[in-house]
């Protein structure tokens, strides 16, 4: 099966689909500058004794929660501000994930990436907004998504002049509540662009707490040594302090104190990949 072979520049420093890991990670949602920060430091401090590049990530609004009355996030001012300030403090490039095309400029301002959540990844607007603003674009494979049909949501942004595209797994639908990664999925959407495995909505359960999604994170290293050995070019994962009373998909991010072993493990079987793919 053929690779694509180009690569994206994220930043000066970052390039995806290089022979450098670059992880994407950080609380799902901007709680707090102090839990954003917290947890900011301390993956910046793991990856550079790792030798993995680093992307900062949090969302300013949750727009797709289960229920309405769950928390959303601090809204796009007061989010774009944590973000900005975590960016200046930690001098490490940002992702969030932009839900309308309105939003797409504004976010620019202050991201490096434009995250294009799952649900949304048909959105042909949306797509072309992002791809405007000149930033680098991650697209999240819809759980309803066959991934040689993400080939199209790629063309969408590149039509649009923009080369900065990639192509993210987070699982597919697999009866109610649950979902289901397809290995085959990562090197058939490498040939579109590079990919990324997302570890942590990858062991989500949709709706699977009622009003909420629950989650499974105990297999969470599971999916991550397969995905490495699979072949992806870098991991999205959610991190918390204290997932219990994280304020959006707690049960499936990785603890903070887990990060050290958690990443020291997948960039050992993702070093070892590169010698067979």
């Amino acid at each position: 099966m053929e690779k694509y072979t180009d690569k994206v520049q994220i930043t000066d420093n970052i390039i995806l689909g290089g022979d450098r890991m670059v992880l994407f990670a950080g609380p799902c949602a901007a709680e707090s500058y102090d839990i954003c920060i917290e947890t900011g430091t301390k993956v910046k401090t793991l990856c550079e004794a790792l030798g993995i590049d680093y992307v900062f990530k949090s969302s300013f609004d949750k727009a797709n929660r289960t229920s309405s009355g769950s928390y959303r996030g601090p809204s796009i001012e007061d989010g774009l501000e944590i973000l900005s300030r975590v960016k200046k403090d930690l001098n490490v490039p940002i992702v969030t994930d932009v839900h309308e095309s309105y939003q797409c400029a504004e976010v620019a301002t202050v991201v490096d990436v434009l995250q294009i959540p799952a649900f949304l990844c048909r959105q042909t607007d949306l797509l072309k907004a992002a791809a405007r603003t000149g930033k680098a674009v991650k697209v999240k494979k819809g759980q309803f998504m066959a991934p040689e049909d993400m080939k199209y949501a790629v063309d969408k942004v590149k039509g649009e002049g923009n080369d900065k595209v990639f192509l993210t797994e987070r699982g597919a639908s697999f009866g109610y509540h649950n979902l289901v990664v397809d290995m085959r999925s990562l090197p058939i959407m490498r040939q579109y662009s590079p990919v990324i495995f997302d570890v942590t909505h990858s062991v989500q359960q949709p709706g699977g707490m009622g009003g909420s999604s629950g989650g499974q994170r105990e297999f969470a290293p599971f999916l991550a040594r397969a995905a490495a050995a699979a072949g992806v070019d870098g991991f999205f994962i959610e991190t918390h302090p204290n997932p219990k009373k994280a304020l959006s998909d707690g049960p499936n991010m990785i603890p903070l104190d887990e990060m050290a072993e958690f990443l020291g493990m997948i960039h050992t079987y993702w070093k070892l990949s590169l010698k067979f793919l």
